[in-house]
């Protein structure tokens, strides 16, 4: 989490399909789908949404992923079929944690006493302890984030502390992030987050004044604010701050903003801040059905060229999920399609559309011919000077 070009990505709450109940298509795919390419780095599985349910022992609640029963005597799901899949994800180098709280979560203690205790709860059912009801059966995941919309700060640190004791006798390295809102400080996290260390936080720039479509406002958009607060209160010097997004426009009451408005923001924030980590995306589902805009989002992380010289560009793909387009940073005023000779079957290829986000691979038909994307591309017409797309050739 040192790095500055991380992409978080929540999964669980299929969001798309909470807003598209009827295109079960572009529903939420098992976590391990969104592992097959290098574009996403840290998964936080969304939610453990109550605290003392059912047996004094906590609730989830993973949207589509899960109907399987709970452990006996309680209300936690017994998920034990998705360790294959998070294990799947942490071998290829994602990390895993699992996010407490949410927009409707019942998230907090009365004392610091009970906090502590509960600290070991969690190291037990999710990290590294031992227990028979453990909701992801064998999966040691790899930490917590701390979603808190809601309730009192009663005993946070005294069970982030704890926690982070028991992390630090673990085999391996674990981190603690929160979610907070973007307007400072947070009503339900900002003392918790002066107390105690985080690794990184997530702010939710959406939903907001301080939102991403205000970046331009600089009475309301305030990642210099965190930034502050990252360099001078956080008790971690070395906290990322990451910019939270929605992942399309129905991912979030408002906060959205396109591919190429946002690569700009994402740039200049990180040349600008020292303590700038990456980006959030609210969430994976959304994500994946708005034309891979988390590839987008990494992409501008890594400064990739939006539209280099097709000549340098080598596009990578999976049977399951396109990877990030590597492309050289050399650039021109005005790169052309590429061309090639001949004639291509178009039969069952549509139409290219503005409006419609394609990545690398993707075919469309455009004047007679057949196109393929080079990389990522919205709104830049095949037979432009983009350099966004390859001619295969006229239909036949």
């Amino acid at each position: 989490m040192s790095s500055n070009q991380n992409l978080a990505v929540y999964w669980g709450q299929n969001s798309y399909g909470a807003v598209n109940p009827t295109d079960t298509a572009n529903w939420q795919q098992p976590i391990s789908y969104y592992c097959n390419d290098t574009v996403i780095d840290t998964f936080p599985v969304a939610f453990l949404d109550e605290f003392y349910s059912t047996g004094n022992l906590p609730s989830i609640d993973l949207g589509n992923a899960t109907d399987d029963p709970v452990f006996p005597g309680t209300n936690l799901l017994n998920c034990s079929f998705l360790a294959s899949s998070i294990e799947f994800c942490q071998a290829a180098g994602k990390i895993v944690t699992m996010s407490l709280g949410g927009a409707t979560g019942s998230i907090g203690f009365t004392n610091d006493t009970e906090a502590t205790a509960y600290a070991q709860t969690i190291w037990d059912l999710f990290l590294g302890g031992s227990s028979s009801m453990r909701p992801f059966g064998s999966a040691v995941l790899d930490g917590i984030d701390m979603d808190i919309e809601g309730g009192s700060q009663t005993g946070f640190v005294s069970f982030l502390s704890a926690l982070r004791t028991l992390m630090d006798g673990g085999s391996k390295p674990y981190y603690i992030t929160a979610a907070p809102q973007c307007p400072y400080p947070d009503a339900y996290i900002g003392t918790t987050l002066d107390q105690f260390g985080f690794d990184a936080v997530y702010v939710q720039f959406y939903n907001n004044y301080c939102e991403l479509t205000n970046y331009n406002d600089t009475n309301d958009w305030d990642f210099s604010t965190w930034d502050n607060w990252a360099e001078t209160v956080s008790p971690n010097s070395n906290v990322k701050v990451y910019i939270g997004a929605p992942a399309s426009t129905s991912a979030a009451g408002s906060g959205y903003v396109s591919p190429s408005t946002f690569t700009p923001i994402i740039q200049q924030t990180m040349a600008q801040y020292s303590s700038f980590g990456g980006v959030m995306l609210w969430d994976a589902s959304q994500a994946y059905a708005n034309g891979r805009y988390d590839i987008s989002v990494k992409d501008s992380l890594l400064g990739v060229v939006s539209a280099p010289p097709p000549t340098t560009t080598t596009t990578t793909m999976t049977t399951t999920a396109p990877t990030t387009a590597t492309t050289s940073t050399s650039t021109t005023s005005s790169p052309s399609p590429t061309t090639t000779s001949g004639t291509a079957s178009c039969t069952g290829v549509a139409a290219w559309q503005t409006g419609v986000a394609y990545v690398g691979g993707d075919e469309v038909t455009y004047g007679g011919d057949l196109w393929t994307a080079n990389w990522w591309s919205e709104n830049d017409i095949p037979d432009g000077t983009s350099g966004d797309w390859t001619n295969d050739g006229a239909c036949v």
